[in-house]
């Protein structure tokens, strides 16, 4: 096993469990520089590649996972979620097109990448089954979250048991839709009209945090947990894909959010 370092993340008390670890990892701790700096861990930026291997290499170290046990996908926010039931799959998952992964392998690292996005992670400590989710609100509204709980379940996973954790995302607040995106959720379901406030006019502010949250309760999940931090409105915690589009800068890092379970 590596040695275990330290570099800056938060943790989800109801995954604080025996044989689970896991990380909610912001951009501090790691080696990029400029616009990337510093704890970059996207393959698909365009950030040194040397740089972002030595980033995912800090993560999965300071959760006790080997560097190459990290496995991440090419995220397309969608509900396609890949099952890991055994070695073989692990080279044929990884950086596959999806949004979500779930294994009861341990030693294997399931890493999310977000830039405002929630990432949530998921354990069922009974089974040793975990899950990750990269849910947008595209995968979320296109059903990435039962996805995950489902083929977690195919593993042996039982929604009874299965603990959730929205990690840092974009907060109500700094989320800003307009009328047609709010049309689009009414038009699933009108009770949808819960998560929008009123903004200036012709616009509304969404708490995709709040129906992440709505997703996993209807799913089954009962045991959530909802990290505060807003990635747009915390700069040096976190890159924000809406803070660099606003400011028109040429590219924006990823955080990177990790689970595993022991062996």
């Amino acid at each position: 096993m590596t040695e275990t370092i330290a570099i800056p993340s938060v943790q989800s008390d109801h995954l604080l469990l025996k044989g689970i670890s896991h990380g909610f990892f912001g951009r501090r701790g790691g080696v990029s520089e400029g616009v990337h700096a510093t704890l970059n861990c996207a393959l698909g930026s365009q950030d040194a590649r040397p740089s972002v291997l030595a980033n995912r290499a800090l993560v999965a170290q300071s959760i006790g996972a080997a560097p190459e046990r990290l496995i991440t996908l090419k995220q397309i926010h969608s509900p396609t979620c890949h099952i890991i039931a055994g070695e073989e799959d692990f080279d044929t998952v990884y950086y596959s097109e999806g949004d979500a992964m779930v294994t009861k392998l341990p030693g294997i690292a399931l890493g999310i990448l977000t830039a405002d996005c929630p990432p949530v992670l998921f354990a069922d400590p009974a089974s040793g089954v975990i899950g990750a989710a990269h849910a947008g609100w595209k995968g979320a509204f296109t059903g990435v979250l039962l996805s995950t709980i489902v083929a977690m379940e195919s593993l042996g996973a039982s929604r009874h048991n299965i603990r959730a954790s929205i990690g840092p995302c974009i907060a109500q607040s700094s989320y800003e839709v307009d009328d047609a995106f709010r049309q689009r959720f009414l038009d699933q379901k009108p009770t949808n009209a819960q998560f929008f406030t009123p903004g200036k006019p012709g616009h509304h502010q969404f708490d995709l945090k709040g129906y992440n949250r709505h997703q996993l309760q209807t799913s089954g999940i009962r045991q959530i947990d909802i990290l505060p931090d807003d990635t747009y409105a915390d700069e040096q915690g976190y890159f924000s894909f809406r803070r660099t589009t606003h400011r028109n800068e040429p590219d924006y890092g990823r955080q990177l959010s990790v689970i595993m379970r022991q062996g």
